[in-house]
């Protein structure tokens, strides 16, 4: 008998539904703020008919309003392999390598989401997901009481792994299955008010550093925040501010353009939360624990290897002319806007110097190339039309800032930059996507299919894919 499987995209909706029903009742702020990046939203969209044409083109529009990211933090090699194994039921790969002990954090990442524009248009939720790094604990007895913490926890249900296994045995769940794995997961990310250490072991942990207390202390990886995009963050920031949020001092990532590049963020302060700690010589104690925040997110456009290389030279160049942004947030802003003019800011130049990624389209008039024609002559004479190719991961140095954001002053280790992709991706269990290649594939792809459309033999075709 053939049975009708749920498609990837449709659980993946659920679930992120589901996730953002969860963490709205859990952090009634995120709420709030949801509220408030639709209101933007709705505004920038109304007032600028151009970019919501853009948006529509590219498909981006409708999923605006369901646009989210989350983040969790795991504590073993083996949660790693089973997340893996999870998000791979909705849809959702390993893309790219994140090292962030460069800032001070014992953790490295990658991001899990639709590697299929079509996907990401039907539901673009993503996870980044952070490993801690067990080997960057300096002290032995810690890190030794760490690892056997980690090995006692389960974050899986059993009901949820066993549908993993069905999942894989028969490539897809049935409707009855996807409900029960939609509620299973759930139970992974959910909140937990306990801890699994008494007081002193946390106290421990947290003098070590706070994000190690976060994921080796409590009963499984609780989702730390869940992202809305804007169209418009500077005005997302003052209405933090305005409506009584602790909103960070700046916003991270490049500043304010006319063509937005990469990805902006901001975020308000963790919250103080009140957890029960395992009781010692039987007496139940209390304290808190500072965790979870909101935050939010305005993408722009995906740059290349060229690109991204000027991006980080810039960005580095405003880090050491201005290195307190928390406390002298206007002269950092300042230096971010005066740095960031050698970047170009008209999509011509971005493409001329190859530093950005284009979606390509067949204009309504017919295809004509002569051999003189080049790519841009053919943009320029609208008989190509272009548009950016949106940013769908993250910057290493901004996913830090927010991190650092949330801990308090003095709270950001002295690690040594150590990356190590290799032993991420075994533990993984696969290689990562290489976000790069993943980009400039579009790119091709999609001037590809306008020229096949066109009628456009291979020889010419090729003179204008080594343009790119």
């Amino acid at each position: 008998m053939n049975r009708t499987y749920q498609s990837a995209s449709e659980i993946r909706a659920r679930f992120s539904a589901a996730m953002s029903q969860m963490y709205r009742q859990e952090v009634p702020l995120y709420g709030d703020l949801i509220t408030m990046v639709e209101n933007i939203n709705s505004r920038v969209l109304s007032e600028n008919p151009e970019l919501e044409n853009a948006l529509q083109q590219s498909g981006a529009v409708q999923r605006l309003g369901d646009e989210r990211h989350g983040a969790i933090r795991l504590g073993s090699a083996a949660e790693l392999a089973t997340m893996r194994r999870l998000f791979a039921v909705m849809g959702m790969y390993p893309v790219s390598y994140y090292d962030l002990s460069v800032a001070g954090i014992p953790v490295h990442s990658t991001a899990f989401r639709p590697l299929e524009i079509d996907e990401l248009n039907r539901n673009p939720f993503r996870v980044f997901t952070s490993l801690l790094r067990l080997d960057l604990i300096a002290d032995t007895h810690l890190r030794e009481q760490a690892q056997t913490l980690l090995q006692q926890r389960r974050i899986f249900t059993d009901a949820l792994l066993r549908l993993i296994d069905t999942f894989e045995q028969q490539q897809g769940l049935s409707e009855t299955e996807a409900t029960r794995f939609v509620e299973e997961a759930l139970e992974t990310f959910r909140w937990h008010r306990s801890a699994t250490v008494d007081f002193a072991t946390y106290q421990r942990f947290l003098n070590e550093h706070r994000l190690i207390a976060d994921i080796v202390c409590f009963r499984g990886p609780h989702i730390n925040h869940l992202t809305p995009r804007t169209l418009d963050i500077d005005a997302a920031q003052q209405q933090m501010r305005e409506q009584g949020m602790h909103a960070k001092a700046i916003v991270e990532g490049p500043p304010r353009r006319n063509h937005p590049i990469l990805l902006r963020q901001t975020s308000f302060r963790a919250l103080d939360e009140e957890i029960r700690f395992i009781a010692q010589q039987g007496e139940e104690q209390h304290g808190f624990h500072t965790a979870r925040f909101g935050e939010i997110e305005q993408r722009g456009m995906a740059l290349t290897p060229k690109g991204r290389e000027l991006y980080d030279h810039l960005l580095a160049k405003v880090r050491q002319a201005q290195s307190d942004p928390v406390n002298q947030p206007q002269a950092y802003v300042k230096q971010l806007k005066q740095t960031f003019r050698q970047f170009p800011d008209n999509q011509r130049e971005i493409r001329h110097q190859k530093l950005g990624y284009f979606r390509y389209l067949r204009a309504e008039l017919p295809l004509n190339i002569s051999d003189e024609d080049d790519l841009e002559s053919l943009i320029e004479q609208r008989q190509i039309l272009c548009t950016p190719i949106t940013y769908e991961d993250f910057l290493p140095v901004s996913a830090a800032g927010i991190f650092q954001s949330n801990l308090k002053e003095g709270e950001t280790g002295n690690f040594t930059r150590s990356p190590n992709q290799q032993q991420f991706e075994q533990d993984l269990g696969c290689k990562v996507v290489d976000e790069f290649c993943w980009y400039a594939k579009i790119q091709r792809d999609s001037l590809i299919e306008t020229l096949d459309a066109a009628g456009i033999e291979p020889e010419r075709q090729q003179r204008l894919l080594e343009q790119l």
